[in-house]
């Protein structure tokens, strides 16, 4: 009977450990119903705080912010993720930002944009020098 006693108070204790570890590092924004420090403290005191996250507390699967939904699980429209499912060697693949042709295009017009734009500064900046040395010129003409 106590070797019983004893198991059951290791999977209690993982149980306990599993839940603060799972509210500790899960997004403040994700939290539902309380503030996370509220959940710390009913997890850690609470014998069945950890019931209480996992029911009431801890965010709803496939609704993490900004991720990617587990395998298997539905975003928040109900549809799967079409990443999920795949076996990770045959998911389909992103490119890097440099080996992507449309943001390598939008880089290239972005640059030429830039440049127009430069351009027309500079042009302007000579015109405005070439404005003042005229006004200097006149003034130094008018004062001789």
């Amino acid at each position: 009977m106590l070797y019983l006693d004893g198991v059951v108070g290791v999977v209690l204790l993982a149980f306990l450990l599993f839940c603060l570890l799972d509210v500790i590092t899960t997004d403040s924004a994700e939290v539902r119903n309380l503030p996370k420090i509220a959940w710390v403290l009913i997890v850690f005191i609470n014998p069945i705080g950890g019931i209480a996250w996992i029911i009431a507390g801890r965010p709803v699967a496939g609704s993490r912010v900004g991720g990617v939904p587990y395998k298997g699980n539905r975003g928040s429209n109900g549809r799967q993720h079409p990443s999920s499912g795949f076996p990770e060697h045959e998911r389909p693949r992103r490119l890097a930002p440099d080996d992507d042709p449309e943001f390598l295009a939008d880089l290239k017009r972005n640059t030429a944009e830039h440049e127009r734009m430069l351009g027309s500064w500079e042009e302007d900046l000579r015109k405005r020098e070439e404005e003042l040395r005229r006004g200097k010129d006149a003034d130094e003409d008018s004062s001789s």
